[in-house]
């Protein structure tokens, strides 16, 4: 089974939104970070935040954290390349602390329109241990190569509010928490803790999503992406294995892979295939396999 690359930029070229064609022209043909970094100025706010639908099923235009998620994908993309835009997110970010070093998983929106209930009600006041730790990981990742990222206090405080949530944790969480902690633990290279999230995880590595669609779930490649992290040691040999090869084969004709949950607009429904088909050959390239 061999990954069509070719097929792959046809379908970014043809049902992509921009940003997502500019990131795989920078990781699959050796494209300027700086186009990449002028699709993404796009959805950036005075405030040093991101919103206006970076982030596909969170439509509105203010500035929100799943916006910087998104925006710290493209500054990874593009290292070494550095942007100051990345430690003015962090400023951001910090902005938007709370006490205790967590974020919210969202903010008030006067424009939910076309926003997932998710995300229009969260409770802006209660810090997420989810969206913490999967903001703060692809910081992690622009901090390899970023000294300001790395060295801010904003990503200090969120890591460490993340290492002392999973250690409060003694009962199986939420899918999505389950695998951005582990996820994160695995990048920091924190063996115990990775072994503490896996005693949550089956020895398929498949966790459903409660309140996603039907076999919506979370599955190794999902907890365990790094071939050298310590969470890769958590599973069977085969059991990554076949999860390759289902990620390889989930390519389809027209060279793209499609999100396996649902999508609250008609916008987000297209945007998410092409951000799902980047990230998917990054994590195939990662694993030696693109």
């Amino acid at each position: 089974m061999t990954i069509d690359i070719d097929s792959a930029a046809t379908f970014m070229a043809t049902q992509a939104r921009l940003l997502d064609r500019r990131r795989f022209e920078v990781l699959f043909r050796d494209g300027d970070p700086a186009s990449a970094l002028a699709a993404l100025e796009g959805y950036r706010n005075p405030d040093g935040g991101y919103g206006h639908g970076l982030e596909p099923d969170c439509r509105s235009a203010t500035s929100q954290p799943g916006g910087a998620l998104h925006a710290f994908e493209v500054f990874a993309d593009i290292g070494p390349v550095t942007s100051p835009r990345a430690a003015e997110l962090c400023d951001w970010l910090a902005s938007i602390s709370l006490p205790d070093g967590g974020i919210p998983f969202a903010l008030p929106m006067p424009d939910p329109f076309g926003s997932a209930p998710f995300w229009a009600s969260a409770d802006p006041s209660v810090s997420s241990l989810q969206i913490t730790a999967i903001v703060a990981l692809v910081a992690h990742r622009v901090a390899a190569h970023d000294p300001a990222v790395a060295a801010h206090p904003w990503l200090a405080r969120a890591t460490g509010y993340c290492l002392g949530e999973i250690e409060k944790l003694d009962e199986v969480p939420h899918a999505l928490v389950l695998a951005f902690a582990m996820k994160l633990v695995d990048a920091l290279g924190e063996t115990r803790l990775a072994g503490k999230l896996g005693r949550f995880v089956p020895d398929d590595g498949v966790v459903a999503v409660g309140g996603g669609i039907e076999g919506e779930a979370m599955r190794p490649l999902d907890f365990a992406p790094d071939p050298d992290g310590p969470a890769r040691k958590l599973f069977r040999s085969e059991v990554i294995e076949a999860d390759l090869r289902r990620v390889m084969g989930g390519q389809h004709e027209d060279g793209g892979w499609r999100v396996d949950y649902t999508s609250y607009s008609p916008a987000a429904a297209l945007e998410w295939n092409g951000m799902f088909t980047v990230n998917t050959l990054s994590l195939l390239r990662n694993n030696g396999l693109v």
